[in-house]
């Protein structure tokens, strides 16, 4: 059986290693308001560093229609999320930084800064994730395990969400061959919290924790999707073990699919609710999954290729340096409640995509838009 070798490594050639500077700007950036990952990214392509595009917020935001300029995060408050998250053995890295999952920094909105506490090693190893069910059958406890353990075995991290269910099982284990939580609130905000002692454990035996929200921040409903997306994200691909329509665990799935990543379902029977998603995502073309073996064979061709695009890459298409009056309305009209493709934007207005592109970042960063999955974007 093909698999990795213990040590084995995802890798970008990135080196990156920013100052302590460079890591407040880019903290202060991300938590101003309206800017979001695929924001942030394009602000610091377009003005190179994050302190240049903190200088230019609030006059996009104006340009956006914004009656005040959003709150800007300041030095003080980032050097204090940073004094506070090293009390807590806490290291805040960026895309290309040693501990940084190498294949999450591929997507264009992986956090600009993750907050990441135990075996740096272990995030740069090759990760599958495995997701399911909180409410999982006997049998559906059993088979996560013993997928999570002869993966473990094989050389692969375990990654998921320390949720009740699949992924409770799923991290327990894989404890002693390395695991992964990735939380959808601060790291001092565990959910749900009667797994507060199985995440000890898992830093404990050289495994890591993961989130892109600031200490003291308690997961919301639409946290979870948000921590999904760096679930598929940070792996090789996902495991869908128990799901019932609807089930938060095809969020995971359609998300993998998006970002390019592997899809795994495992069969059920047909009269259990729990397996009903997991059998439609069979249909829908993932791969059928009875033992270890199946999620290893599909995933060693995936592993011999190079990583491409990662996060730190510009964007090829520039901005507008300030779009005309008519074409600001004329996008502007364009937009609705209902998401549109930023190519038929591009279609419909007949404005270049670099004066598009410049009337999207001014409205988001006035608050008026909402990005979607698939480069859709709305009014908000």
């Amino acid at each position: 059986m093909l698999c990795p070798q213990g040590d084995a490594v995802d890798a970008i050639n990135s080196n990156v290693e920013l100052t302590e500077a460079d890591r407040i700007d880019r903290l202060r950036l991300i938590r101003s308001d309206n800017v979001g990952p695929r924001t942030f990214r394009s602000l610091v392509d377009h003005f190179g560093t994050a302190r240049a595009a903190l200088q230019r917020l609030p006059d996009l935001a104006r340009r956006g229609g914004a009656a005040r300029s959003g709150r800007i995060c300041s030095a003080n408050e980032a050097e204090a999320e940073l004094a506070a998250s090293r009390r807590r053995g806490i290291a805040w890295l960026a895309p290309g930084e040693d501990g940084y999952p190498a294949r999450l920094a591929t997507l264009d909105d992986a956090p600009p800064l993750l907050a990441v506490r135990g075996d740096r090693t272990t995030l740069m190893r090759p990760m599958i994730a495995i997701v399911g069910s909180r409410n999982a059958s006997g049998a559906g406890l059993k088979f996560a395990g013993q997928l999570a353990r002869e993966l473990g075995d094989a050389g692969f991290v375990i990654i998921s969400g320390l949720a009740r269910g699949v992924d409770q099982a799923a991290h327990r284990t894989s404890i002693a061959s390395g695991t992964v939580a990735v939380l959808a609130g601060g790291h001092d905000c565990i959910y749900p919290p009667e797994h507060g002692d199985l995440l000890v454990a898992i830093l404990a035996q050289n495994g890591a924790a993961i989130s892109e929200m600031p200490l003291g921040h308690e997961p919301r409903a639409r946290d979870f999707p948000r921590r999904n997306r760096l679930i598929s994200g940070a792996s090789l691909g996902v495991i869908v073990v128990e799901a019932a329509h609807r089930s938060g665990s095809l969020i995971t799935a359609r998300m993998a699919a998006e970002q390019g990543r592997e899809v795994f379902a495992v069969p059920g029977s047909p009269l259990d609710p729990r397996a009903a998603g997991t059998n439609d995502l069979i249909k829908q073309g993932a791969t059928l999954v009875t033992a270890a073996a199946d999620v290893i064979n599909a995933v060693q061709p995936i592993m011999e290729r190079p990583l491409m695009h990662p996060a730190g890459e510009p964007d090829s298409e520039p901005f507008e340096s300030d779009p005309q009056a008519h074409d600001r309305d004329q996008i502007s009209g364009l937009l609705g409640p209902t998401p549109i493709s930023i190519d038929d934007l591009v279609r419909m207005s007949g404005a270049s995509p670099a004066i598009v592109r410049t009337v999207l970042l001014e409205l988001e960063l006035a608050g008026k838009l909402e990005r979607h999955g698939g480069g859709l974007v709305s009014l908000i």
